[in-house]
């Protein structure tokens, strides 16, 4: 099958593949999401234009490119991309694959390319999926990247799809309804003359959100919507006795500490009911795990927390197999440096050392892994106690927060 294609592209694309890969898209967002299109301003735009996208769940793009005809280049996680079994499809779509909250000059000079040829281009600017119901930060550069980039800039905000597919999920999908609004935020000539600081304070609160202050306001029932099996790995410390690791789920639905016995049941629309003779009821898990940050923000800059430690296995991508294999073990240390690694991989010893300096957050999944990004290396780290990712991700957050506290310049 021949490619659509041009003689300065650096992102081909075919329009049938893409066409194949909407209608299916547009019956997922029906049948399984039931997405609805609450407004579409992209309808009859041609390009080039750049869509910026919130991201509660791993298949929001599913509900983005269901809901418009105009062809989109969307940008995704090069370690998802290199574990699928259909790289040679999304290629022919033309899907850019980047490493997440790092961009290359090659990551760049393609996305630019898409909007130079006058199409569209679709990014996810947290660069993960919500696991507490929260966005993740958006890095600072993302401001000067609507710049640069020099085209119309839309937002694509969804709602809902977190509790369809929560992170932390140990069960399917939770059929339920949601949403997708797609407006313009800027034009290329108002970007243009704007400070960072000027398009920031635009563009976060339509990239923000949290999903249980929305969902008060939806009252959306989802499939198995009280079942919070996973949810302990996110909401790891008890807010009444300040135990960290104690936190469990008993009958898929009560969250309970093994110390103190503080105890909330989950209702079918995710909200969280005091249960228990100790405590105080905490109604979104998403104020539960604000406690968490800030408690562990406050012990990192009082100098009580100076780092963590965990041992833990090392996979790899196998490019053959596409999927993630043991290469190693050993010892990973997190300070406000970075991490530092020592241990075994491919069978030899290893040392590295690797910033966080401008990671927002990493790559992970609640209670078994975390990934370290080093150039194109993906190192995809399962600690011996699950437990620990959690606070892991979280200090990588308080880090990045507290180095950017200043003016964006």
């Amino acid at each position: 099958m021949k490619l659509k294609n041009r003689k300065k592209s650096r992102v081909p694309q075919s329009m049938l593949l893409y066409r194949i890969a909407r209608a299916i898209a547009w019956v997922v967002s029906k049948v399984i999401f039931r997405r609805r299109v609450l407004r579409n301003e992209l309808k009859g735009v041609r390009g080039p234009f750049m869509v910026i996208a919130n991201h509660q769940a791993a298949l929001d793009f599913v509900n983005l490119l269901g809901s418009t005809r105009t062809p989109m280049t969307f940008v995704i996680s090069r370690s998802f991309y290199n574990t699928l079994p259909i790289k040679g499809f999304l290629r022919r779509m033309g899907v850019i694959p980047k490493q997440q909250f790092q961009t290359s000059p090659d990551d760049l000079k393609k996305m630019r390319s898409v909007i130079a040829e006058g199409r569209g281009l679709a990014i996810y600017p947290a660069g993960l999926m919500s696991e507490d119901g929260l966005s993740t930060p958006i890095p600072t550069a993302t401001y000067r990247f609507l710049q640069w980039i020099g085209a119309d800039i839309y937002v694509a905000r969804t709602a809902g799809t977190y509790f369809s597919m929560p992170k932390w999920r140990k069960t399917g999908l939770r059929r339920g309804r949601t949403t997708i609004d797609i407006y313009k935020l800027f034009s290329k000539e108002e970007v243009a003359g704007m400070t960072p600081d000027e398009i920031r304070a635009v563009a976060e609160p339509a990239l923000l959100f949290d999903a249980y202050r929305e969902q008060e306001e939806l009252r959306v029932k989802y499939t198995s919507g009280n079942n919070i099996e996973g949810l302990e790995n996110v909401l790891y410390l008890c807010p009444h006795c300040r135990s960290e690791f104690s936190m469990r789920v008993k009958n898929s639905d009560t969250i309970y500490c093994l110390e103190c016995g503080y105890a909330e049941r989950a209702d079918e629309l995710g909200f969280l009911h005091l249960v228990s003779e100790v405590g105080e009821e905490i109604r979104y898990p998403s104020d539960w795990s604000r406690l968490i940050y800030r408690d562990l923000r406050e012990r990192i800059e009082s100098g009580e927390e100076t780092a963590i430690v965990t041992p833990g296995k090392v996979r790899m991508i196998d490019e053959e197999r596409k999927k993630f294999v043991e290469v190693g073990e050993g010892r990973v240390t997190l300070t406000d440096e970075g991490f530092r690694f020592i241990g075994t991989v491919h069978d030899a010893l290893s040392r590295a050392l690797v910033s966080t300096v401008n990671f927002a957050s990493l790559p992970f999944c609640p209670g078994e892994y975390f990934e370290i990004q080093h150039a194109d290396d993906i190192f995809r780290i399962y600690p011996i106690d699950g437990h620990i990712v959690m606070k892991i991700i979280n200090a990588v957050k308080v880090y990045y927060e507290l180095r950017q506290e200043l003016p964006l310049v």
